[in-house]
């Protein structure tokens, strides 16, 4: 019996009956009913019936990563830059537990992420069988849904629900298990071509009321010092065009989190680009001061508010999400209202031009936040040795500030924000809720699949870099031009931040190469590891520069090669990434300088 079924209508859908076929044949041809092109997949013994109907998909793409938890980021950079969830396979066991952190990235962020994973047979689940784990149990905290598939005839409608649920409201990730037995048997299935309704799960999207929406714009239009504050949900929801439009209609001045960057044209007077620990200083201090405070898809995390009793004091707070769950959660809301953001945007825009919406007088509070933006820009100082904030800022140059950017986790990931201004969504993907460090290349390789035609890059620091480093060898094999800018300072460059800050320079295991001899801009023959030597035996071209005469052409070599690419900057581990609001201080107490 299976203990966890799919509701089965009381009439039968429209769909298509299919020919006798194995369970493995029926998942695969399911996901190409789906519309999936791409599966990121690592073969094991609880998987290899996938891997065999795979095999005889015409369309299909099979990309082998080197690990699983590669596989898994790459499905990452494929979500993450079209917005289509990403498809991950593993076996059971290790293979399906090198997924957990790849899942628990794409709950964090809001990522529409399908992993399917292989499981043992079912008479040995439950009884510590060769390479057996509960995934379906030890996932629930981290995903949106998760299934066991324990009937065959329950796959193409598992695979149905599984992508409704990981791409529509607020998107997320989902698991399918699924036991050998079920992928070897052999029957025949029905491929619903609509769902039904989902028990306890609403297929349509909550809008906003038009009271609720007149109500918002009689704040504003009361507002002296009024802010919009916007995130990931915007890029979720394709809700950029809406929010120009809305934000030009009203003239509020706009900040948004990491996750929301390429919303906004960074150039645009209203935009105080990012904000957050080390975001603008515009951004922090507009949202500090201001008296209303209207956040758009996105949620207070820790790092936009520090200190929550210091956030936006004064601020009257009305919140739009399409999770309620959000609501109330980290900052109170004054008014929160659960919608769909592409809805309640665009009908707000509607309301404006139908109703007598006046204008707030905001010219003063304007002035006050150009003065800010002109007077505290992300700024560095051009010393001896090329910086990781110049050769992100030659990397935008070159490249005209038109490719798609994957980073990895710490103070390059903060550059990267700074100096490479993103003015279209989906085009700076990275880890940001988790803060996973290994992110970058294999969400790099993911992201050129996905998008071919962009130039995609990661930026990179050695910390990081080096934690997935075997997929080196997928972006090889399977001739994926995906490229790497890597920031090596020999350091866990943010932590060793940290430690200059607030623990007098003590070094707790943050060197990475021979501490009695470090490597650097002026101790070259002590770099470690020799990056580029790895990359010939990897057979990928690469290149080191130290000096900046050589920066900027070497950054051209890299955007002009049709092939993978490493480019190696040597920067100094001393330097800092501000502005940067420390732990326990508010937005006013930022430190600048």
């Amino acid at each position: 019996m299976n203990p966890y079924p799919i509701q089965q209508p009381d009439h039968k859908p429209k769909g298509l009956l299919g020919p006798h076929m194995k369970g493995a044949d029926a998942l695969v041809e399911a996901l190409e009913r789906e519309g999936v092109n791409t599966v990121f997949a690592y073969p094991g013994g609880a998987s290899m019936e996938l891997h065999q109907s795979l095999i005889r998909s015409k369309k299909i793409r099979t990309i082998l990563p080197r690990q699983e938890q590669g596989g898994g980021f790459m499905a990452h950079g494929y979500a993450r830059a079209t917005g289509k969830a990403g498809v991950c396979m593993a076996t059971s066991g290790p293979g399906a537990t090198n997924l957990v952190t790849c899942i628990a990235d794409a709950y964090m962020d809001s990522i529409p992420l399908v992993a399917i994973t292989g499981q043992v047979y079912q008479q040995f689940i439950g009884k510590a069988a060769f390479q057996e784990t509960d995934f379906f149990g030890m996932t629930l905290p981290i995903v949106k849904h998760s299934y066991l598939v324990l009937t065959a005839e329950d796959l193409p409608k598992v695979v149905k629900e599984a992508f409704y649920l990981a791409e529509s409201g607020r998107p997320g990730p989902v698991v399918i298990d699924i036991p050998k037995d079920v992928q070897q048997k052999v029957f025949e299935p029905f491929f619903p071509d609509e769902l039904e309704d989902l028990e306890g799960y609403k297929l349509d999207s909550p809008q906003a009321s038009d009271e609720e929406l007149i109500e918002v714009l009689n704040l504003l239009s009361k507002a002296k010092k009024p802010m919009l504050y916007t995130g990931g949900g915007i890029i979720s929801a394709g809700a950029h065009e809406e929010l120009k439009t809305f934000a030009e209609l009203t003239g509020l001045p706009i900040t948004h989190t990491l996750m929301g960057l390429g919303v906004f044209d960074p150039d645009h007077p209203q935009s105080c680009y990012w904000y957050g620990m080390h975001g603008t200083v515009a951004g922090n201090w507009a949202v500090c001061e201001s008296d209303l405070l209207l956040c758009a898809g996105a949620r207070f995390d820790d790092r936009i508010t520090g200190v929550v009793s210091k956030y936006a004091p004064k601020a009257y707070v009305i919140h739009f999400d399409v999770d309620k769950s959000e609501h109330n959660k980290n900052v109170h809301a004054h008014f929160p209202i659960r919608s769909d953001i592409k809805f309640a945007l665009k009908r707000m825009s509607h309301l404006i031009k139908e109703t007598k919406f006046e204008q707030p007088d905001i010219s003063e509070w304007m002035n006050t936040i150009h003065g800010w933006k002109k007077d505290h820009p992300f700024k560095y100082t051009k010393g001896e040795h090329i910086t990781a904030q110049e050769a992100v800022e030659v990397l935008y140059e070159e490249s005209e500030g038109e490719a798609i950017i994957t980073t990895g986790v710490g103070q390059h990931q903060m550059w990267a924000a700074q100096y490479y201004r993103f003015k279209e969504p989906r085009t700076y993907l990275s880890s940001l809720g988790l803060g996973t460090m290994g992110f970058g290349f294999p969400a790099a390789i993911g992201a050129k699949v996905a998008r071919p035609d962009k130039e995609v890059i990661d930026i990179d620091g050695d910390g990081s870099f080096i934690m997935n480093i075997q997929e080196l060898a997928t972006a090889k094999i399977e001739k994926i031009n995906a490229k790497c800018l890597l920031l090596n300072n020999q350091h866990l460059g943010m932590v060793v931040q940290w430690e200059d800050r607030f623990y007098e320079s003590v070094r707790g295991h943050t060197i990475l190469c021979d501490p009695e001899n470090i490597g650097g801009p002026d101790n070259l023959d002590a770099i470690y590891p020799d990056y580029i030597r790895i990359c010939e035996g990897f057979g990928i071209k690469a290149r080191r520069v130290s000096k900046r005469a050589d920066l900027r052409e070497a950054m051209k070599e890299m955007l002009e090669a049709d092939e993978p690419y490493l480019l190696e900057v040597i920067i100094p581990y001393t330097e800092h990434v501000l502005p940067m609001i420390p732990q326990g201080k508010s937005a006013m107490e930022m430190l600048i300088d």
